[in-house]
């Protein structure tokens, strides 16, 4: 599994800075600390090629040679957790290369000397206890709450809380995680945008705009926080039947607004585009005014038309 070398290299080595017979221990850390660098390097560079099985062999060499090395208990747990196969949960073989990928994570959150490596650990194990892989939310909840100690002001750790408590169905404790979000950096634009997911998973949906328009104001200069408003307008008529006339062209003109922000900053915007010819067609849809129909369908095929344009423009390279 790894490359050997012999000791009376090791000891040659030694001879060769003048160490002499003395330091024969120092010969030997020398020797530790070489094969841990080139095993971590020979993992590196199965890591990157997506090799993960050999990278877990060589990540177990290089940290039993030098358990100091920075990141190396996180890589060797996350080559570990990429050889996790959900669809054959159950099998023992599979399922024992996550409990190594859990091991090991545990040990760098509790050990790397990288204080990044010790949060993406921690980040990690949150998601191996997560619906996807092992579904026990009681084992995830105290390694984020562990991670808003040692972080209180970063707010994603706040959403890993969020997103535990609502898989729970603990709805009020689901909120009170983002609002906790929303209290230590609140002019955090994904705050907001978070905050309005989950509210529309809710069915809140004066809630669910509200979040997006303050996380839009936030950068207003950015088009794409006015086009996403524009987005759940959309949806909203499109999908909500129970929508009386009255309201449906509220949201429609509420969602045509924001789509029009958005183009005023970015003309170009072909998404924008998109969504505001759909919007024009509820629009007609919501009309009785037959003039006005025929305005507001040409109006949508003028803007469609130029998406259509831009977008082969794009394709062929062109300026």
């Amino acid at each position: 599994m790894s490359k050997r070398v012999r000791p009376g290299s090791a000891v040659l080595g030694v001879g060769l800075v003048g160490a002499g017979l003395a330091a024969a221990g120092c010969g030997q850390y020398s020797f530790s600390a070489l094969r841990a660098k080139r095993a971590y390097k020979e993992a590196n560079d199965l890591y990157k090629a997506s090799r993960w099985r050999e990278a877990a062999e060589r990540y177990e060499v290089a940290a039993a040679a030098d358990p100091t090395l920075p990141g190396v208990y996180f890589f060797l747990a996350n080559s570990y957790d990429n050889q996790f196969k959900p669809s054959l949960a159950g099998d023992p073989e599979n399922d024992a290369v996550l409990q190594k990928a859990i091991e090991n994570y545990r040990i760098a959150a509790d050990k790397d000397t990288d204080a990044l490596m010790r949060q993406r650990a921690m980040e990690y194990l949150v998601a191996a206890y997560g619906p996807d892989k092992l579904n026990n939310p009681a084992e995830a909840e105290p390694i984020v709450k562990r991670l808003i100690d040692e972080n209180p002001n970063e707010p994603t750790n706040y959403f890993y809380l969020s997103k535990i408590y609502e898989d729970a169905g603990r709805y009020e404790e689901a909120e009170q995680a983002l609002l906790k979000a929303q209290q230590v950096k609140p002019d955090e634009p994904t705050v907001y945008t978070t905050l309005s997911a989950f509210y529309n998973r809710q069915g809140e949906f004066d809630k669910t705009i509200e979040a997006l328009h303050k996380a839009a104001d936030l950068t207003p200069t950015n088009p794409q926080g006015y086009h996403l408003v524009a987005t759940y307008y959309q949806e909203k008529v499109q999908k909500d039947h129970r929508l009386t006339p009255a309201q449906a062209k509220e949201y429609v003109l509420n969602g045509l607004e924001a789509e029009n922000k958005a183009l005023a900053l970015n003309p170009d915007y072909v998404d924008a585009m998109v969504y505001k010819n759909i919007l024009l067609r509820h629009q007609a849809r919501l009309e009785t005014d037959s003039a006005v129909q025929t305005r507001l369908l040409k109006e949508a095929d003028d803007i469609r038309n130029k998406a259509m344009e831009l977008n082969k423009k794009k394709a062929s390279g062109l300026p």
